[in-house]
Protein backbone atom coordinates (compact mmCIF):
# COMPACT_ATOMS: atom_id res chain seq x y z
CA UNK A 1 0.00 0.00 0.00
CA UNK A 2 2.84 2.41 0.79
CA UNK A 3 4.51 1.62 -2.54
CA UNK A 4 1.29 2.31 -4.41
CA UNK A 5 0.65 5.61 -2.65
CA UNK A 6 4.18 7.06 -2.55
CA UNK A 7 5.68 5.34 -5.63
CA UNK A 8 8.58 3.99 -3.56
CA UNK A 9 9.32 1.64 -0.69
CA UNK A 10 9.08 2.92 2.87
CA UNK A 11 12.83 2.63 3.74
CA UNK A 12 13.74 4.70 0.69
CA UNK A 13 11.13 7.32 1.57
CA UNK A 14 12.45 7.54 5.13
CA UNK A 15 16.01 7.92 3.85
CA UNK A 16 14.97 10.77 1.55
CA UNK A 17 13.08 12.55 4.34
CA UNK A 18 15.97 12.16 6.79
CA UNK A 19 18.56 13.43 4.30
CA UNK A 20 16.49 16.42 3.26
CA UNK A 21 15.66 17.28 6.87
CA UNK A 22 19.36 17.37 7.74
CA UNK A 23 20.45 19.09 4.52
CA UNK A 24 17.73 21.70 3.98
CA UNK A 25 16.98 24.06 6.91
CA UNK A 26 13.42 24.69 5.70
CA UNK A 27 12.38 21.11 6.52
CA UNK A 28 13.57 21.17 10.13
CA UNK A 29 10.76 21.29 12.66
CA UNK A 30 10.69 24.49 14.69
CA UNK A 31 8.62 26.03 17.47
CA UNK A 32 6.62 29.20 16.93
CA UNK A 33 6.37 32.16 19.26
CA UNK A 34 3.89 30.34 21.52
CA UNK A 35 6.16 27.29 21.84
CA UNK A 36 4.05 24.99 19.67
CA UNK A 37 5.82 22.69 17.23
CA UNK A 38 5.41 23.56 13.58
CA UNK A 39 5.16 21.30 10.55
CA UNK A 40 7.44 18.28 10.52
CA UNK A 41 9.69 17.19 7.66
CA UNK A 42 7.45 14.16 7.16
CA UNK A 43 4.44 16.38 6.47
CA UNK A 44 6.30 18.67 4.10
CA UNK A 45 7.94 15.85 2.10
CA UNK A 46 4.66 13.92 1.93
CA UNK A 47 2.91 16.96 0.51
CA UNK A 48 5.60 17.45 -2.13
CA UNK A 49 5.61 13.81 -3.22
CA UNK A 50 1.80 13.69 -3.34
CA UNK A 51 1.77 16.71 -5.63
CA UNK A 52 4.39 15.09 -7.86
CA UNK A 53 2.88 11.61 -7.85
CA UNK A 54 -0.78 12.55 -8.30
CA UNK A 55 -0.54 16.12 -9.68
CA UNK A 56 -3.06 17.12 -7.07
CA UNK A 57 -3.61 20.85 -6.44
CA UNK A 58 -1.74 22.49 -3.60
CA UNK A 59 -4.94 22.99 -1.58
CA UNK A 60 -5.90 19.30 -1.91
CA UNK A 61 -3.47 18.24 0.86
CA UNK A 62 -4.94 20.69 3.38
CA UNK A 63 -7.17 18.22 5.22
CA UNK A 64 -4.77 15.27 4.87
CA UNK A 65 -1.51 16.93 5.92
CA UNK A 66 -2.76 20.21 7.47
CA UNK A 67 -0.84 22.43 5.05
CA UNK A 68 -2.11 25.62 3.50
CA UNK A 69 -1.93 26.15 -0.26
CA UNK A 70 1.01 28.55 -0.20
CA UNK A 71 2.91 26.30 2.22
CA UNK A 72 2.36 23.28 -0.01
CA UNK A 73 3.71 25.20 -3.01
CA UNK A 74 6.77 26.23 -1.05
CA UNK A 75 7.29 22.66 0.17
CA UNK A 76 7.31 21.44 -3.43
CA UNK A 77 9.86 24.04 -4.52
CA UNK A 78 12.14 23.44 -1.53
CA UNK A 79 11.82 19.65 -1.88
CA UNK A 80 12.77 19.77 -5.55
CA UNK A 81 15.79 21.95 -4.83
CA UNK A 82 16.86 19.65 -1.99
CA UNK A 83 16.60 16.50 -4.10
CA UNK A 84 18.70 18.04 -6.87
CA UNK A 85 21.32 19.41 -4.48
CA UNK A 86 21.64 16.35 -2.22
CA UNK A 87 21.12 13.44 -4.65
CA UNK A 88 21.84 14.85 -8.10
CA UNK A 89 25.58 14.13 -8.15
CA UNK A 90 25.00 10.43 -7.45
CA UNK A 91 21.74 9.60 -9.19
CA UNK A 92 22.11 11.79 -12.27
CA UNK A 93 25.78 11.24 -12.99
CA UNK A 94 27.71 10.49 -16.12
CA UNK A 95 28.59 6.79 -16.49
CA UNK A 96 31.82 5.94 -14.71
CA UNK A 97 34.24 3.27 -15.89
CA UNK A 98 32.45 0.67 -13.77
CA UNK A 99 29.09 1.77 -15.15
CA UNK A 100 30.39 1.56 -18.73
CA UNK A 101 31.77 -1.91 -18.07
CA UNK A 102 28.36 -3.06 -16.89
CA UNK A 103 26.48 -1.37 -19.73
CA UNK A 104 28.79 -2.87 -22.34
CA UNK A 105 28.36 -6.31 -20.81
CA UNK A 106 24.57 -5.99 -20.89
CA UNK A 107 24.70 -4.78 -24.49
CA UNK A 108 26.87 -7.70 -25.52
CA UNK A 109 24.50 -10.12 -23.79
CA UNK A 110 21.67 -8.69 -25.92
CA UNK A 111 23.64 -9.08 -29.15
CA UNK A 112 24.98 -5.52 -29.50
CA UNK A 113 28.67 -5.26 -28.51
CA UNK A 114 29.57 -1.64 -27.86
CA UNK A 115 26.02 -0.53 -27.07
CA UNK A 116 25.61 1.59 -23.92
CA UNK A 117 21.89 2.38 -24.04
CA UNK A 118 19.18 3.93 -26.17
CA UNK A 119 18.35 7.59 -26.77
CA UNK A 120 15.10 9.35 -27.64
CA UNK A 121 13.04 12.49 -26.92
CA UNK A 122 9.78 13.11 -25.07
CA UNK A 123 7.49 16.17 -25.11
CA UNK A 124 5.96 17.65 -21.93
CA UNK A 125 2.99 19.92 -22.53
CA UNK A 126 3.23 23.42 -21.07
CA UNK A 127 -0.27 24.70 -20.33
CA UNK A 128 0.65 28.13 -18.96
CA UNK A 129 3.22 28.96 -21.61
CA UNK A 130 3.51 32.75 -22.08
CA UNK A 131 1.61 34.00 -25.09
CA UNK A 132 4.74 35.51 -26.62
CA UNK A 133 6.43 32.09 -26.60
CA UNK A 134 3.58 29.94 -27.90
CA UNK A 135 4.70 30.21 -31.51
CA UNK A 136 8.17 28.98 -30.52
CA UNK A 137 6.96 26.06 -28.39
CA UNK A 138 3.92 24.92 -30.42
CA UNK A 139 4.14 22.66 -33.44
CA UNK A 140 1.37 23.33 -35.91
CA UNK A 141 -1.97 23.72 -34.16
CA UNK A 142 -0.88 21.71 -31.11
CA UNK A 143 -0.24 22.88 -27.59
CA UNK A 144 3.12 24.25 -26.40
CA UNK A 145 5.56 21.55 -25.30
CA UNK A 146 9.06 21.29 -23.85
CA UNK A 147 11.40 18.53 -25.06
CA UNK A 148 13.27 16.05 -22.85
CA UNK A 149 16.16 14.09 -24.35
CA UNK A 150 17.17 11.03 -22.34
CA UNK A 151 19.54 8.07 -22.53
CA UNK A 152 18.39 4.93 -20.71
CA UNK A 153 19.72 1.44 -20.14
CA UNK A 154 17.98 -1.91 -19.92
CA UNK A 155 17.33 -1.59 -16.17
CA UNK A 156 15.48 1.74 -16.78
CA UNK A 157 18.26 3.86 -15.29
CA UNK A 158 18.43 7.30 -16.94
CA UNK A 159 22.06 8.21 -17.67
CA UNK A 160 21.66 11.46 -19.54
CA UNK A 161 19.00 14.18 -19.61
CA UNK A 162 18.69 17.37 -21.58
CA UNK A 163 15.52 19.32 -20.87
CA UNK A 164 14.40 22.69 -22.16
CA UNK A 165 14.35 22.88 -25.99
CA UNK A 166 11.07 24.17 -27.45
CA UNK A 167 8.58 21.70 -28.86
CA UNK A 168 9.02 22.91 -32.44
CA UNK A 169 12.43 21.22 -32.62
CA UNK A 170 12.73 17.67 -33.87
CA UNK A 171 15.17 15.07 -32.53
CA UNK A 172 18.03 16.22 -34.78
CA UNK A 173 17.67 19.88 -33.75
CA UNK A 174 17.62 18.84 -30.08
CA UNK A 175 20.72 16.72 -30.67
CA UNK A 176 22.59 19.74 -32.07
CA UNK A 177 22.02 21.56 -28.76
CA UNK A 178 22.49 18.54 -26.51
CA UNK A 179 25.67 17.99 -24.43
CA UNK A 180 25.45 14.21 -24.84
CA UNK A 181 28.83 14.02 -26.64
CA UNK A 182 30.64 16.78 -24.74
CA UNK A 183 32.80 14.35 -22.76
CA UNK A 184 33.91 12.64 -25.97
CA UNK A 185 34.66 15.90 -27.77
CA UNK A 186 36.62 17.25 -24.80
CA UNK A 187 38.59 13.99 -24.33
CA UNK A 188 37.14 13.37 -20.87
CA UNK A 189 35.34 10.11 -21.64
CA UNK A 190 36.89 6.73 -20.72
CA UNK A 191 38.44 4.76 -23.56
CA UNK A 192 36.10 2.06 -24.83
CA UNK A 193 37.16 -0.70 -27.22
CA UNK A 194 35.17 -3.66 -28.49
CA UNK A 195 35.38 -6.21 -31.29
CA UNK A 196 32.67 -7.09 -33.80
CA UNK A 197 33.43 -9.87 -36.31
CA UNK A 198 37.17 -9.54 -35.84
CA UNK A 199 37.25 -5.75 -36.32
CA UNK A 200 38.06 -3.46 -33.40
CA UNK A 201 36.07 -0.29 -32.69
CA UNK A 202 36.85 2.44 -30.16
CA UNK A 203 33.59 4.38 -29.87
CA UNK A 204 30.44 3.15 -28.13
CA UNK A 205 27.03 3.80 -29.65
CA UNK A 206 23.34 4.24 -28.80
CA UNK A 207 20.33 2.53 -30.31
CA UNK A 208 17.93 5.03 -31.90
CA UNK A 209 14.93 5.29 -34.17
CA UNK A 210 15.07 6.29 -37.82
CA UNK A 211 15.00 10.05 -37.19
CA UNK A 212 18.62 10.22 -35.98
CA UNK A 213 21.53 10.69 -38.43
CA UNK A 214 23.82 7.90 -39.63
CA UNK A 215 26.70 8.57 -37.27
CA UNK A 216 29.17 6.14 -35.77
CA UNK A 217 27.55 6.67 -32.36
CA UNK A 218 24.01 5.78 -33.51
CA UNK A 219 22.59 2.48 -34.77
CA UNK A 220 19.09 2.59 -36.22
CA UNK A 221 16.78 -0.14 -37.40
CA UNK A 222 16.37 -1.14 -41.06
CA UNK A 223 13.32 0.39 -42.70
CA UNK A 224 12.62 -2.40 -45.19
CA UNK A 225 14.50 -5.50 -44.02
CA UNK A 226 15.21 -8.06 -46.70
CA UNK A 227 16.62 -11.41 -45.88
CA UNK A 228 16.87 -13.41 -42.71
CA UNK A 229 19.89 -11.53 -41.37
CA UNK A 230 18.27 -8.10 -41.75
CA UNK A 231 14.99 -9.24 -40.21
CA UNK A 232 16.82 -10.74 -37.23
CA UNK A 233 18.76 -7.50 -36.75
CA UNK A 234 15.54 -5.45 -36.84
CA UNK A 235 13.89 -7.74 -34.32
CA UNK A 236 16.72 -7.41 -31.79
CA UNK A 237 17.37 -3.71 -32.41
CA UNK A 238 13.75 -2.63 -32.01
CA UNK A 239 13.37 -4.76 -28.89
CA UNK A 240 16.41 -3.19 -27.19
CA UNK A 241 15.60 0.33 -28.37
CA UNK A 242 12.29 0.21 -26.50
CA UNK A 243 14.17 0.61 -23.21
CA UNK A 244 14.03 4.40 -23.45
CA UNK A 245 10.35 4.26 -24.42
CA UNK A 246 9.70 2.13 -21.34
CA UNK A 247 11.53 4.72 -19.23
CA UNK A 248 9.25 7.50 -20.47
CA UNK A 249 6.19 5.39 -19.70
CA UNK A 250 7.38 4.42 -16.22
CA UNK A 251 8.39 8.02 -15.44
CA UNK A 252 4.95 9.32 -16.40
CA UNK A 253 3.20 6.52 -14.51
CA UNK A 254 5.13 7.19 -11.32
CA UNK A 255 4.84 10.96 -11.42
CA UNK A 256 1.56 12.23 -12.84
CA UNK A 257 2.91 15.77 -12.77
CA UNK A 258 5.08 14.81 -15.76
CA UNK A 259 2.26 13.03 -17.60
CA UNK A 260 -0.19 15.95 -17.39
CA UNK A 261 0.35 19.49 -18.68
CA UNK A 262 2.71 21.65 -16.61
CA UNK A 263 0.86 24.38 -14.72
CA UNK A 264 3.84 26.50 -13.66
CA UNK A 265 4.49 29.83 -15.34
CA UNK A 266 8.28 29.77 -15.11
CA UNK A 267 10.32 27.40 -17.25
CA UNK A 268 13.07 27.18 -14.63
CA UNK A 269 10.69 25.68 -12.07
CA UNK A 270 9.40 23.18 -14.64
CA UNK A 271 12.96 22.10 -15.39
CA UNK A 272 13.73 21.57 -11.70
CA UNK A 273 10.61 19.42 -11.28
CA UNK A 274 11.58 17.26 -14.25
CA UNK A 275 15.12 16.89 -12.95
CA UNK A 276 13.90 15.93 -9.47
CA UNK A 277 11.47 13.35 -10.90
CA UNK A 278 14.31 11.74 -12.86
CA UNK A 279 16.54 11.62 -9.77
CA UNK A 280 13.77 10.02 -7.70
CA UNK A 281 13.14 7.59 -10.55
CA UNK A 282 16.79 6.47 -10.52
CA UNK A 283 16.67 6.12 -6.73
CA UNK A 284 13.61 3.88 -7.03
CA UNK A 285 15.34 1.82 -9.74
CA UNK A 286 18.36 1.29 -7.49
CA UNK A 287 16.18 0.42 -4.49
CA UNK A 288 14.08 -2.10 -6.44
CA UNK A 289 17.22 -3.62 -7.91
CA UNK A 290 18.34 -4.59 -4.42
CA UNK A 291 14.84 -5.38 -3.12
CA UNK A 292 13.82 -7.78 -5.87
CA UNK A 293 17.25 -9.39 -6.25
CA UNK A 294 18.08 -8.05 -9.69
CA UNK A 295 21.66 -8.20 -10.89
CA UNK A 296 24.28 -6.38 -8.86
CA UNK A 297 26.66 -3.90 -10.49
CA UNK A 298 29.60 -5.71 -8.87
CA UNK A 299 28.87 -8.76 -11.01
CA UNK A 300 30.15 -6.91 -14.07
CA UNK A 301 33.32 -5.41 -12.63
CA UNK A 302 35.25 -8.56 -13.50
CA UNK A 303 33.89 -9.84 -16.76
CA UNK A 304 34.40 -13.21 -18.34
CA UNK A 305 37.44 -13.99 -20.44
CA UNK A 306 35.26 -14.31 -23.54
CA UNK A 307 34.11 -10.69 -23.51
CA UNK A 308 35.03 -8.56 -26.51
CA UNK A 309 34.88 -5.13 -24.86
CA UNK A 310 37.29 -3.25 -22.63
CA UNK A 311 37.08 0.00 -20.69
CA UNK A 312 40.31 1.77 -19.80
CA UNK A 313 40.38 2.79 -16.14
CA UNK A 314 42.25 6.00 -16.99
CA UNK A 315 40.59 8.83 -18.83
CA UNK A 316 41.61 9.94 -22.32
CA UNK A 317 44.07 12.68 -21.39
CA UNK A 318 46.56 11.96 -24.16
CA UNK A 319 44.83 14.35 -26.58
CA UNK A 320 44.76 18.03 -25.74
CA UNK A 321 41.53 19.94 -26.12
CA UNK A 322 42.34 22.21 -29.05
CA UNK A 323 40.51 23.08 -32.23
CA UNK A 324 42.34 20.54 -34.39
CA UNK A 325 41.70 17.59 -32.05
CA UNK A 326 38.12 18.74 -31.52
CA UNK A 327 37.47 18.62 -35.26
CA UNK A 328 39.09 15.17 -35.55
CA UNK A 329 36.98 13.73 -32.73
CA UNK A 330 33.85 15.32 -34.17
CA UNK A 331 34.59 13.71 -37.53
CA UNK A 332 34.98 10.34 -35.78
CA UNK A 333 31.60 10.77 -34.11
CA UNK A 334 29.98 11.72 -37.44
CA UNK A 335 31.72 8.95 -39.42
CA UNK A 336 29.09 7.55 -41.79
CA UNK A 337 31.37 4.84 -43.18
CA UNK A 338 31.99 3.42 -39.72
CA UNK A 339 28.25 3.50 -39.09
CA UNK A 340 27.52 1.52 -42.26
CA UNK A 341 30.32 -0.97 -41.59
CA UNK A 342 29.20 -1.57 -38.02
CA UNK A 343 25.55 -1.89 -38.98
CA UNK A 344 26.24 -4.39 -41.75
CA UNK A 345 28.42 -6.60 -39.57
Amino acid sequence: MFLRRFRMNKPLFERIVSTIENGVPYFRQRRDATGRLGLSALQKCSAAICMMAYRCPANAVDEYLRLAETTAHKCLEKFVDGVIHLFGDVYLRRPTTEDLQRLLHIGEQHGFPGMVGSIDCMHWEWKNCPTAWKGQYSRGSGNPTIVLEAVASQDLWIWHTFFGPPGTLNDINVLDRSPVFDDILESRAPRVTYIVNGRQYNMAYYLTDGSYPNWATFIQSITLPRGRKAKLFVQFQEACRKDVERVFGVLQARFAIVENPALFWYKGKIGKIMRACIILHNMIVEDERHTYNFYEPSEFHHGEESRTHHVDLSYSTDRQTNLHNLIDIRNDVHDIQMHDRLKKT
